[in-house]
């Protein structure tokens, strides 16, 4: 897969590639959110993905994948040497623009060695290292995707390979796991609550007490969720600073 804002950068890496016949070009992208929607609905072996792009970069749309299941990725970029150092033992590669066929064909060399064994986990929590705990997340709206502000999140509850998204007015289902989802947000406005479910902490509008322990959350919007007892003195904390 070719993602690339500028459409010359894409004709170039798919003239080069015609003529390998291990590879396909299976899509090609201008945008950060269409690349990180047909990453999810294609699943590609490989993307090459540009990093400065309009609306959502190159690093923003590694950081949102989930390591376990992200394809292997060449990240390229017109910029220093120095922005993608940290690439360069987690990523499969990175391509410094204007790059020629020598470079390009030394790429797919590394490339192939790495598809028999190929997982990009490094590269999606390098990305995140890059960018910080993100401000916006990526969730399903319809056949497409769309960008949240994830201060607006108000809580996050798992449900098998999913989890429920929960905003003021809408829930979102991502296919994502709890504990990765709270490594992509960070712990500075999100805590886990339960097992099963993380509460955006200034979204608690009252805690009551249950039973052994455990209390009721009611959360600004009416939402309510249960405080774990193994959780409760974390979240008291938490709210006393």
């Amino acid at each position: 897969m070719i993602v690339d804002d500028e459409a010359p950068a894409r004709a170039k890496l798919r003239l080069w590639l015609r003529d390998q016949t291990d590879f396909e070009v299976a899509a090609e992208c201008a945008d950060g959110l269409s690349a990180a929607h047909t990453i999810l609905t294609e699943s590609p072996d490989l993307v090459f993905l540009d990093i400065q792009m309009p609306g959502l970069t190159g690093l923003e749309v590694a950081a949102q994948l989930d390591p376990a299941s992200a394809p292997l990725l060449v990240f390229v970029t017109a910029f220093d040497a120095h922005a993608v150092a940290a690439f360069d033992m987690e990523a499969v590669d990175y391509l410094l623009k204007p790059y020629d066929e020598s470079r390009f064909q030394r790429s797919l060399d590394r490339i192939r060695a790495r598809l028999t064994g190929r997982h990009s986990a490094n590269a999606v929590l390098a990305a995140r290292r890059q960018t910080g705990h993100s401000t916006r997340l990526m969730v399903p709206d319809g056949e497409g995707l769309r960008l949240i502000d994830c201060e607006k999140v108000h809580a996050l509850e798992a449900d098998d390979n999913y989890v429920h998204v929960h905003t003021a007015d809408r829930t979102y289902i991502v296919r994502r796991t709890l504990q990765d989802l709270l490594l992509q947000l960070g712990d500075e406005r999100f805590t886990r609550i339960h097992k099963s479910a993380v509460v955006n902490i200034g979204e608690i509008d009252s805690l009551a007490p249950l039973f052994k322990g455990d209390f009721e959350i009611r959360l600004h919007s009416g939402r309510r969720l249960r405080l774990s007892r193994r959780y409760t003195e974390s979240l008291f904390e938490r709210t006393r600073r």
